[in-house]
């Protein structure tokens, strides 16, 4: 089991990885990044310590720290318990929840390997808004989207705000980045995968029945919230389609019309 490990000073040196949050969890390539992976909350921490992903250690209050016992069974890493003061020090701001995980990052899977495991796909393109992010991986993960693609101007998954608001659902859904946008799209053709593009514009065609008309594997492109897709994104896809609205309403939050999207191809 964890080894737990009780202490009231801030500057032990076994609390470094938790030290500065606001700029420790940033990727390496980033001032003050490590490229460490922040898990918040006994919910969000046990999927991290059910992951695949190495755990360094863990840091919280001694409730919250039980909470997690059976999940501690068959792990050899530091557990250690302190004061939410001192839990605060270390951190640099007060945590409501009481608990974090910290791991390092495992080599990530290529575009490929998750195109050949897949038959439904999100491919996103600037999103870089990191709650919306989170949701979507949630809800990818809720409605059996197999990954996701990372295109241009998307933030990091693994940033501590969107394995938060994902619930850790960031943490068992494989994602890759694309290293040409946007033509690594062809990847997706070249293994039997339409690429429909999500857009409000009055040319596509509506998302319901989709799947009468493409009912092999499907890739859905999501944009940015505001902007959305780039015209060259629409252009390289198969097919533009919406989520159709009353008049007076133009567009959705990403993650919501992802959601719709996401039920609509894959659920079930």
């Amino acid at each position: 089991m964890a080894e737990l490990i009780f202490t009231e000073d801030g500057a032990h040196p076994g609390l470094d990885d938790f030290r500065d949050l606001s700029t420790a969890d940033r990727r390496p390539d980033r001032p003050g990044g490590r490229g460490l992976v922040i898990a918040e909350g006994t919910v969000v921490v046990g999927r991290l310590l059910a992951s695949r992903y190495p755990v360094r250690a863990l840091l919280g209050v001694h409730r919250r720290v039980r909470e997690l016992e059976g999940a501690l069974t068959d792990l050899d890493v530091p557990a250690y318990v302190t004061s939410a003061e001192t839990m605060a020090g270390v951190v640099g701001f007060h945590l409501n929840r009481g608990v974090l995980a910290v791991a390092d990052r495992p080599v990530p899977p290529t575009v490929g390997e998750i195109v050949d495991r897949a038959k439904v796909l999100a491919v996103l393109e600037g999103v870089g808004d990191h709650e919306n992010l989170g949701a979507l991986f949630r809800n990818a993960a809720a409605l059996g989207v197999d990954g996701v693609l990372l295109g241009p101007g998307c933030s990091d998954p693994l940033y501590r705000r969107s394995v938060r608001v994902s619930m850790g659902h960031v943490l068992r859904v494989p994602f890759a980045s694309f290293d040409a946008w946007p033509d690594g799209l062809d990847v997706l053709r070249d293994r039997g995968f339409r690429v429909a593009a999500l857009t409000p514009r009055p040319d596509s065609i509506p998302l319901r029945g989709l799947r009468d008309q493409l009912p092999g594997p499907i890739a859905l492109m999501l944009g940015a919230e505001g902007p959305g897709l780039s015209e060259e994104a629409i252009a390289a896809a198969d097919v533009a389609v919406r989520v159709e609205m009353v008049a007076g309403v133009d567009s959705l939050n990403v993650a919501t019309a992802a959601a719709i999207a996401f039920h609509e191809v894959a659920a079930g």
